[in-house]
């Protein structure tokens, strides 16, 4: 089958093959034919080393298709299903599952660097985060893939796998935004972009966008920001806006050290800053002893949006079927797994919200 492979951490572009085999679906294993892909910024992390993945490996975690093939002690899943893949499964049945943190489940964890589901050679190599969606067919764990209905376009679905996932429920489920707050959102890529609907639907009065690309300040507005400046221009719309204490959320989703601290330093007294982006392990962040303490400020992380993906997968569906979260209007650009480099080259411009592959 065909699939794009990563062969070394550095690399700029993936090997798009055609002679990569799917390892055997063993129990509580299912295998899908992938539909559909988004094109996520977290591949390019993987590529340079910011997140952690084993090498060679396919990428792409942020998938939707049909299910297959099952292993034996499948219950939830059968042949024909339609399903959004979930690169971080929640077992149901650990001390955090059970406890209200099912985001934290580790059970699958170790899966995705010590079972590696792809061959390329004879020789087994991993896909990225235990996924691997560049590729037509693919396995999972059971738990990894959630059943939706089957008249959701996959390229629909498979936004909900990663991007809007983390941004919207960095917003619901991280920080439950109230009706009637101020929002500010550092960057606006597609998980952005999704904070940003996100915050909308949770009524906040007044939501701030900020970034360095000008088209990605206009979608900003198109899907739901009040107002959308560049980092130069944050403190005087903050001092406009909040009479300059700050905002009641702010969310940096950038994942770099002096954007965290930019977030921080514009989030009120008492208020809440999220850090939704992913940072190189080496860039560090510093604050004062003082300023921790004084200013009462809740600084928090959201991995993968905080969700309870059976609850909130199909809730973020409910919401796109009802129009208030607009995922067809974060696709930019419909691709074919050939032209995943361009894809990757466009996103690194700004002059994409989301790409998608998609497979025949």
């Amino acid at each position: 089958m065909k699939a794009a492979v990563l062969h070394e951490i550095g690399a700029d572009k993936l090997d798009v093959r055609d002679d990569i085999a799917s390892s055997p679906v063993t129990d509580g294993k299912v295998k899908i034919r992938i539909k559909a892909t988004g094109v996520c910024h977290s591949d390019l992390s993987a590529m340079n080393g910011t997140i952690p993945c084993p090498v060679p490996a396919v990428l792409g975690h942020e998938g939707a298709g049909e299910v297959i093939e099952v292993g034996a002690g499948v219950k939830s899943l059968a042949v024909g299903d339609h399903v959004v893949v979930c690169w971080s499964p929640q077992c149901g049945h650990c001390k955090d599952c059970v406890n209200g943190k099912p985001h934290l489940c580790m059970t699958y964890m170790m899966d995705a660097f010590m079972d590696a589901h792809f061959t390329m050679g004879g020789e087994p190599i991993f896909g990225m985060a235990g996924a691997g969606t560049f590729a037509e067919e693919l396995i999972v764990p059971e738990d990894g893939a959630i059943k939706i209905d089957a008249d959701v376009p996959f390229d629909v679905a498979s936004l909900v796998g990663c991007g809007v996932m983390t941004g919207a429920g960095a917003v619901m489920n991280a920080s439950k935004v109230q009706p009637g707050s101020s929002v500010l959102v550092i960057g606006c890529g597609g998980v952005g972009i999704s904070a940003i609907q996100a915050a909308k639907i949770c009524g906040a009065a007044k939501i701030v966008a900020v970034d360095m690309v000008d088209q990605k300040l206009e979608w900003a507005k198109q899907f739901g920001a009040t107002h959308a400046v560049k980092p130069e221009d944050l403190s005087a719309t903050s001092l406009a806006l909040t009479g300059g204490a700050g905002f009641d959320y702010a969310f940096e989703v950038v994942g770099r050290s002096d954007t965290i601290r930019t977030a921080y330093d514009n989030t009120k007294r008492g208020g809440t800053t999220v850090i939704v982006g992913v940072g190189r392990a080496e860039d560090m962040v510093s604050f004062s002893a003082f300023e921790l303490f004084y200013n009462e400020k809740n600084l928090r992380g959201t991995y993968y949006g905080s969700a309870n993906i059976r609850r909130d997968f199909p809730l973020l569906l409910d919401l796109w079927r009802s129009g208030q979260l607009d995922l067809e209007g974060m696709i930019t650009r419909r691709l074919n797994l050939e032209q995943i480099n361009d894809a990757f080259a466009a996103m690194q411009s700004g002059e994409v919200i989301r790409q998608v592959i998609t497979f025949d």
